[in-house]
């Protein structure tokens, strides 16, 4: 039984539904009946997204002996990070209309096993062919995983609790951002970098088992027609938000990228000096992470906000006070403090805007932040090379305040979607006879 509190209606949007609303609604019966104890299941999803983002980033602090032991120049090695960059983007624009019938638990798995399969390719690679089809299998895992993963929280977790879920969830994308390469780089130096890459695979069967015994099965009763991601952009709020989100990471990327060129020879720290300053901005991020999610339940439009307008501040002040050793690291771990926790911040955003088509908006909203870290590192390198650093994070600086603006606009257009149906809301608190309630947040 659904209980109703009046003194929370402004929170609460209603709809009239038919009687045999329980046949066509998107969320089986079982599955919402295993939301109280859904947390649970988000822990694995987590180790998951910890293990893929330390699976995608391994390679940056191993292209040396991988180009040396498969006879390979390093630019050649460093493809076997762009490979898993576009098959992710191709799987999160696909996976949902590919998948739309099949039980998403299965799915989720399937991924999970995925990554499996990947690792071991990666380590037993004899050559450059075999190396670039177990990079591309990863980006599968991670492009479906990731689309796949805020829809999957929503129906995992009371309403109440989808900010913290995906602050968990986000968590561990944070610390395998942070830990991947150095670690990756000791694993390395110690037993080799195929020991390194294989390393992954127990983490990710152990992901898989734990998947396996707590997340319930979760079958769509809906076409897949109704998961295009490409109709969602006729909605002017969906096109406002993932614009945003696409000029939000770009700005990031921009500068992000090429951050130890400009503290090599701006800042002048030294490699020790380097690592900390890095580990500063990881553990600023996971900081972040964790506080973002009790801000975003009263305040989400303003976050959404902000997080840009506070990045790009950052940006220019980093173009006056970069030779300063001290201030440059304070300003990189406020960066990492406010970057680190807008994916979910726009993670509750989407939840909020598609709660019916979650896992289309999460594929588009995974393309679009993949796509943004390549045009935001081309475009960052681009300049960094003709003009220099100051260049590069002014146009950062211009990319988050016009993510800003076009987060502003998104919100400005839910919040009139939302007040003009209120009418049509407020007639449908009470039920009788062969009606339901359908509540959303």
């Amino acid at each position: 039984m659904v209980e109703f509190n009046e003194s929370n209606y402004s929170h609460v949007e209603t709809r009239m539904v038919p009687s045999n609303a329980v046949a066509q609604q998107p969320f089986p019966t079982e599955v919402v009946s295993a939301r109280a104890t859904g947390m649970g299941a988000v822990l694995p999803m987590a180790l998951c997204v910890m293990v893929l983002i330390a699976s995608e980033f391994m390679p940056v602090s191993l292209l040396t002996p991988i180009a040396s032991d498969l006879g390979m120049t390093e630019g050649q090695a460093g493809q076997a990070i762009s490979i898993s960059g576009i098959f992710a983007v191709l799987t999160s624009l696909f996976v949902s209309g590919a998948t739309a019938r099949l039980d998403r638990r299965a799915v989720l798995l399937s991924l999970t096993a995925l990554m499996i399969v990947s690792g071991t390719l990666v380590a037993a690679a004899p050559g450059y062919v075999v190396l670039m089809l177990g990079r591309g299998l990863l980006g599968i895992a991670i492009g479906g995983f990731w689309a796949m993963s805020t829809a999957t929280v929503m129906r995992l977790v009371p309403e109440d609790r989808v900010p913290h879920a995906l602050a968990l969830l986000n968590g561990g994308n944070a610390l395998a951002a942070t830990i991947a390469a150095p670690l990756g780089s000791f694993v390395g130096s110690v037993i080799g970098w195929r020991g390194a890459f294989f390393c992954v695979v127990p983490m990710a069967a152990l992901a898989l088992a734990w998947q396996f015994t707590t997340i319930p099965s979760m079958r769509s009763n809906r076409p897949s027609a109704s998961m295009n991601v490409f109709t969602l952009l006729a909605r002017r709020r969906v096109a406002y938000g993932m614009a945003a989100i696409l000029l939000l990471f770009m700005g990031q990327f921009a500068l992000f990228t090429y951050l130890r060129p400009f503290l090599e020879t701006v800042t002048k720290v030294d490699v020790s000096a380097l690592s900390l300053i890095l580990l500063a901005i990881g553990v600023a991020g996971l900081i972040g992470t964790s506080l973002i999610g009790s801000l975003l339940t009263t305040g989400l439009s303003r976050v959404l906000v902000i997080i840009p307008l506070g990045m790009a501040a950052f940006a220019v002040a980093l173009i006056g006070f970069g030779s300063n050793a001290w201030g440059t690291a304070a300003l990189l771990a406020a960066w990492g403090l406010i970057a680190t926790p807008a994916p979910v911040g726009w993670g509750t955003w989407l939840t909020r805007t598609l709660p019916d088509d979650a896992e289309a908006g999460g594929g588009l909203m995974v393309a679009m932040i993949q796509l943004a870290i390549t045009l935001g590192a081309s475009l960052g390198g681009l300049l960094f090379d003709m003009r220099g650093y100051q260049s590069t994070f002014a146009a950062s600086a211009v990319l988050l305040c016009a993510a800003a603006l076009l987060a502003f606009k998104a919100s400005r257009e839910t919040s009139a979607q939302v007040a003009e149906s209120l009418p049509q809301r407020s007639a449908s608190v009470m039920t009788c006879g062969s009606s339901a309630v359908d509540f959303t947040v």
